[in-house]
């Protein structure tokens, strides 16, 4: 009986998906997360195993670094949009520049997170991104 009870409670998790080239991030961000009762289906490097993981896994919420080497965040969100024009993103950055807002907003990031940041407002801003009956407007969080 407990291996059903584990299942169904399993199903009620939210699939989250990281991508962070820095190993390290990926880790910690994995570790807090399912700490927080979410279920990480997959983590990469890059903006292509973003995309690739994306397809395959079809998680709830996506967590996207910006910058990685070979192709980026921006490269993966625009791909991720492309398969699921509803996917919730979650942009996480260093990057402070008004043309990398400027293109985030253009690819309808669901929300961007500045680095530094605290796990607890990340799962606030997680929370707040499925609760949102509209995508309409991108939200910066820092």
């Amino acid at each position: 009986m407990s291996c059903t009870k584990q299942v169904e409670s399993n199903r009620k998790l939210k699939t989250v998906l990281v991508v962070d080239d820095n190993p390290d991030v990926r880790s910690l961000l994995v570790e807090l997360l399912e700490m927080k009762n979410f279920q990480v289906v997959g983590t990469g490097r890059n903006g292509n195993d973003a995309v690739i993981l994306y397809e395959k896994l079809k998680p709830d919420i996506t967590l996207l670094d910006v910058v990685m080497p070979d192709t980026d965040g921006l490269y993966a969100l625009d791909h991720i949009r492309k398969i699921n024009s509803e996917a919730i993103v979650i942009m996480i950055t260093t990057d402070l520049s008004q043309d990398t807002a400027q293109r985030l907003e253009g690819l309808r990031a669901t929300a961007v997170v500045y680095k530094p940041f605290d796990i607890h407002d990340l799962v606030k801003v997680i929370h707040d991104a499925e609760s949102a009956t509209h995508a309409d407007k991108i939200r910066f969080f820092n």
